[in-house]
């Protein structure tokens, strides 16, 4: 059964697949990055956990509303924790340097594995849609996702803010 559903993938979703992994390897090293480059990964993965979500329940209330408190509590809980040691920001230049972290890319898998995973098991039983506690787990899944990448950009948007001689080292 497995091999029939993966030779019955179409083949767009492993260039995606490995687009994301490369992604993700990025972020395993020390880099420098500006404010907008940052928020490039949450906003993506933020809108591909949406579509995850409306793909598989539609606009259903409780789920929406379970991704919503899920995300906001995860990224409150993760932007109240200091940045990683390494993390600075210069002032002059408007850059950040980041250490190095296998974070992004297993919430990047977690997210396409979950939105894979969910596909499949709701071709094969099309009536998960409708049980609620398929769907809240679902929903709870992708808002602790996004909301672990939104708690990290609004970490580092708030040392942005701080005087330049709070974030050097």
């Amino acid at each position: 059964m497995l091999l029939r559903i993966l030779a019955n993938t179409p083949p767009w979703v492993w260039g995606l697949l490995a687009a994301l992994i490369a992604l993700g390897v990025s972020q395993l090293f020390t880099r420098r990055a500006g404010m907008a480059r940052i928020m490039i990964l949450p906003v993506a993965m933020t809108a591909l956990a949406v579509f995850g979500l409306l793909s598989a329940f539609g606009a259903a209330a409780l789920a929406l509303l379970l991704w919503c408190a899920t995300a906001a509590l995860a990224a409150r809980w993760i932007a109240r924790r200091p940045p990683p040691a390494r993390t600075l920001y210069d002032a002059a230049t408007r850059r950040f340097t980041l250490p190095g972290s296998a974070l992004p890319l297993a919430i990047i898998l977690g997210i396409f594995f979950t939105k894979y995973a969910v596909g499949v098991l709701l071709a094969l039983q099309p009536g998960l849609a409708a049980q609620a506690g398929f769907a809240a787990g679902v929903a709870a899944l992708y808002g602790l996702f996004s909301g672990v990448l939104a708690g990290r950009a609004l970490r580092l948007w708030r040392l942005a803010q701080q005087p330049a001689d709070a974030s050097a080292p």
